[in-house]
């Protein structure tokens, strides 16, 4: 976690290994989620609490998780804060005949500890197509 890279690799470990606790570390104290609800037209957030109990369930609920990251579309850092726009594609096997196929983009910022010199992420906008 002291990478910004490294913070990408916990996270498409995390999702492989259904691993909340290595989840768990990329999160910030203060973390907010936000997407948008096309059908009601509006964003959604919601906080960290919320976060690991949507992500536990995903892992609890799901048989496989396949996370690849591609290409980073924007990435501004600075000593202690980052903002990354990077695409992804997740293939989520609920079952071997219910299979979601997830592409888009995450717009991250994250934040340096500067004692421990961990990255976490604070704030998560998804921009996929789900």
């Amino acid at each position: 976690l002291t990478t910004i890279e490294g913070v990408f690799q916990n996270f498409q470990y995390a999702y492989t290994f259904k691993d909340t606790l290595i989840y768990g570390e990329l999160i910030s104290s203060d973390f907010v989620f936000t997407y948008r609800d096309y059908e009601q037209g509006f964003d959604v957030s919601w906080a960290r609490d919320d976060e690991m109990r949507t992500t536990f369930g995903l892992f609890e609920n799901s048989q496989r998780l396949d996370l690849i990251w591609n290409n980073i579309v924007l990435s501004t850092i600075d000593s202690l804060d980052a903002n990354i726009v990077r695409s992804f594609n997740l293939n989520i096997t609920f079952n071997p005949t219910d299979v979601v196929r997830v592409d888009g983009r995450v717009n991250l910022s994250l934040r340096q500890d500067p004692e421990t010199k961990k990255w976490r992420i604070t704030r998560w906008f998804d921009e996929s197509n789900f």
